[in-house]
């Protein structure tokens, strides 16, 4: 596949498919391995997002409702707010610590056994969007916990598609041109707060439409718990893949270091 993606967490896809390029012209017997390398990386063709009702107690709930709130303002990060309209915050602590408590939980709705990764909290507001997409694979799981809302918001599920051969979006309106896919076939999940989906975000185009911001506030509190598979962790960065394979070629591609 020559083209290139052009969503916003599409640096790691493009980086895999120069990479895979440069391993077909310098050393075309390895490619199959190289490609096979990755399967690890596939999310399986039979899964469904999980969506489980209630997953929180409140008490759950209120405790981590409490923290958000305590989060000082120079903590917010604002490098999503123009694209996403949310500020996010990583890996506290306290979320760090629920992520490796639910880690078996995720293991057992994903079908495999899965290691934490890292953790964001989202906090949209009225100016909340999230156009169609698919995950770098240190996001290839997801828990996305909702914690409050001024309305239900829906985000909206493809089926699984075949990843990474052909995740591409050669149309210059590709998120209008994914979203009209006919051999897309989206499903929405209208979720409380409390509630829990687990998707594989790599494997599955998803989106949520922009909030309507008219008439009063509206807002959308968020937690995402990103998993891989066990002992993927060294894989997934394309800057690991030169010494990993034994290919130095493969430094040629641009970025490789940033291509997370």
């Amino acid at each position: 596949m020559a083209m290139k993606a052009e969503w916003y967490d599409s640096v790691w896809l493009n980086a895999y498919h120069a990479a895979s390029r440069v391993v077909a012209r310098v050393a075309p017997h390895r490619h199959e391995e190289f490609v096979r390398a990755f399967d690890v990386l596939r999310t399986p063709p039979d899964f469904t997002p999980r969506h489980e009702r209630g997953f929180l107690t409140l008490e759950q709930l209120e405790q981590i409702r409490s923290i958000a709130r305590a989060i000082p303002n120079d903590r917010l990060e604002l490098h999503e707010m123009a694209s996403f309209g949310r500020f996010v915050v990583h890996n506290l602590p306290a979320f760090t610590k629920l992520q490796h408590e639910l880690a078996a939980t995720a293991s057992d709705w994903a079908g495999q056994a899965l290691e934490p990764c890292y953790n964001f909290l989202s906090l949209y507001t009225r100016m909340g969007a999230c156009e169609p997409h698919l995950d770098s694979p240190s996001a290839m799981w997801t828990l996305d916990i909702c914690i409050e809302q001024s309305d239900p918001w829906p985000i909206w599920f493809s089926q699984n598609v075949p990843w990474p051969e052909s995740a591409g979006a050669p149309d210059p309106d590709w998120a209008t041109a994914i979203k009209n896919d006919p051999d897309l076939t989206f499903t929405p999940y209208v979720m409380e707060p409390g509630d829990a989906v687990l998707f594989s975000g790599s494997s599955q185009w998803h989106y949520r439409e922009p909030l309507q911001a008219e008439g009063r506030k509206r807002f959308c509190n968020l937690l995402f718990l990103h998993y891989i598979p066990l002992g993927a962790g060294e894989l997934l960065k394309p800057a690991n893949w030169p010494h990993l394979f034994g290919i130095p070629e493969i430094n040629e591609v641009p970025g490789l270091a940033d291509a997370l």
